[in-house]
C-alpha cells in the first residue's frame, strides 16, 4: 500500500470514529510538562491518594489546579486532555455546562455569594484538574476534571482509558429562560428520549415502569464511593416492543457515546456481555416536563440515573456508574495482580 493510500485510509478511519481522535497518554504528559512546579504541586497526586475517590458535583472548595492557575498554553493543554478523553459530543456538553455558570451569575445576581478564596461561587473558570499517578503505558494512573455539575473520572492501564466512571453531567438551568443563552438545553436529548420511551408504554406497562408518583430530590447514588445493592425496579428490556427497544438503545447509546471512541466501544461491549436483556427502565414522578421526574436504566453492572426535580424541575442531574469498575476498581485489581505475579 502506498503512503498516500495509508494517509487516506487513516483519515477515513478517523472521520468515521474507528480510530481514537487523540492520544490520552500523550496529552496527559503534554499537560504535565506545560505546568510550573508550583502548579504541579496543586495538580499531581499519587494513585492511592484518597482524593481520587472524592467525587462531588456542587460548588465547593476542591483540590487541583483550575483555569485561574493556567496561562494560555497550559489551558490549551488541559482542554486537549479533556477533549482526548471524551467524544466531541461529550466535550461539547462539558464546555456548555461550564458556560452555564455565567448564566447563574446573572440570574442569581448575588455578588456576595463567594467561595472561601474570595472568588464568585458561580465561576466558569473554577474547574479543577487532578492527575493521579505517573501517566505511562506501563503504570496505572488516573485523572479527574471536576467542578459545579461536572465530575469526570478516568483510570488508565496499558496506556488507554480502562475506566471512565463515575461520570456526572448536570445543568442548572436545565432550560435557559433568559440571557444571551436563552433556549439552551445542554441535556435536551436525554430528556427527550426518556419521555419518548415513557410515552410509548401501554397502560399495563406503565404499572411496572413507574415505581412512585414522587421523584427523588436527587440521583439516588449521589456522591457515594461505591453503589450498594439497589432494588431492581422497572420494566425489563425483554418486555419492550421493537419500537420501544429501539428508543431504549438510543437512550443507552446517548450516554455511552459521551466517551472517547475506543473506551465507548469497550464499555458498550461490556454492557452487552453482561446482558442487554437484563437491563430495566424505571420512572418516578411526573409523566410530563415541568414537574419533578426521574428515570434510570439499571442492570447487573450498569446504572444510569437522570433526575430533574430541583428549581421547579429545571435543574438536571445525571450520572453513569459501572457497578463493577467505578474508579477503575476492577481493572486496577487485575493490573496489580498481574504485576505481583
Amino acid at each position: 500500500m502506498t503512503s498516500r493510500k495509508i494517509v487516506l485510509l487513516t483519515l477515513f478511519l478517523f472521520l468515521f470514529g474507528i480510530l481514537p481522535a487523540q492520544n490520552v497518554l500523550q496529552k496527559a504528559n503534554d499537560f504535565i510538562n506545560s505546568l510550573s512546579e508550583e502548579i504541579k504541586a496543586k495538580t499531581l497526586f499519587s494513585l492511592e491518594d484518597t482524593e481520587r475517590l472524592n467525587m462531588n458535583y456542587v460548588p465547593i472548595s476542591r483540590e487541583g489546579a483550575t483555569f485561574h492557575d493556567f496561562n494560555e498554553v497550559q489551558k490549551k493543554a488541559a482542554l486537549d486532555l479533556l477533549r482526548a478523553s471524551l467524544s466531541e459530543e461529550g466535550f461539547r456538553k462539558s464546555q456548555e455546562i461550564m458556560e452555564l455558570e455565567k448564566v447563574l451569575r446573572i440570574i442569581e445576581n448575588n455578588d456576595a455569594d463567594k467561595m472561601p478564596d474570595g472568588r464568585p461561587r458561580r465561576d466558569p473558570l473554577n474547574y479543577h484538574f487532578c492527575i493521579f499517578g505517573n501517566p505511562s503505558k506501563d503504570q496505572a494512573w488516573g485523572w479527574r476534571f471536576e467542578g459545579h455539575h461536572l465530575s469526570l473520572n478516568f483510570t488508565s492501564t496499558d496506556g488507554i482509558i480502562s475506566s471512565a466512571t463515575p461520570t456526572f453531567f448536570g445543568t442548572n438551568p436545565g432550560i435557559v429562560r433568559s440571557t444571551e443563552y436563552k433556549g439552551r438545553e445542554v441535556l435536551r436529548k436525554e430528556a427527550q428520549l426518556g419521555f419518548s420511551l415513557l410515552h410509548s408504554m401501554t397502560g399495563e406497562q406503565l404499572k411496572t415502569v413507574i415505581f412512585t408518583d414522587v421523584a427523588p430530590h436527587d440521583i439516588v447514588t449521589t456522591t457515594k464511593r461505591k453503589v450498594g445493592a439497589l432494588e431492581s425496579l422497572g420494566i425489563p428490556y425483554t418486555d419492550l416492543s421493537q419500537n420501544q427497544k429501539k428508543i431504549f438503545m438510543e437512550l443507552l447509546d446517548l450516554y455511552i457515546n459521551n466517551y472517547e471512541h475506543g473506551f465507548a466501544e469497550e464499555f458498550r461491549d461490556k454492557i452487552h456481555k453482561a446482558g442487554i436483556d437484563r437491563l430495566k427502565f424505571a420512572w418516578a414522578g411526573s409523566m410530563q416536563p415541568g414537574k419533578g421526574h426521574y428515570f434510570r436504566i439499571q442492570g447487573p453492572m450498569l446504572l444510569i440515573e437522570y433526575d430533574n426535580t430541583q428549581n421547579d424541575a429545571n435543574h438536571v442531574h445525571t450520572v453513569v456508574r459501572d457497578l463493577t469498575n467505578d474508579y477503575g476498581e476492577d481493572v486496577l485489581k487485575a493490573h496489580y495482580e498481574k504485576d505481583h505475579k
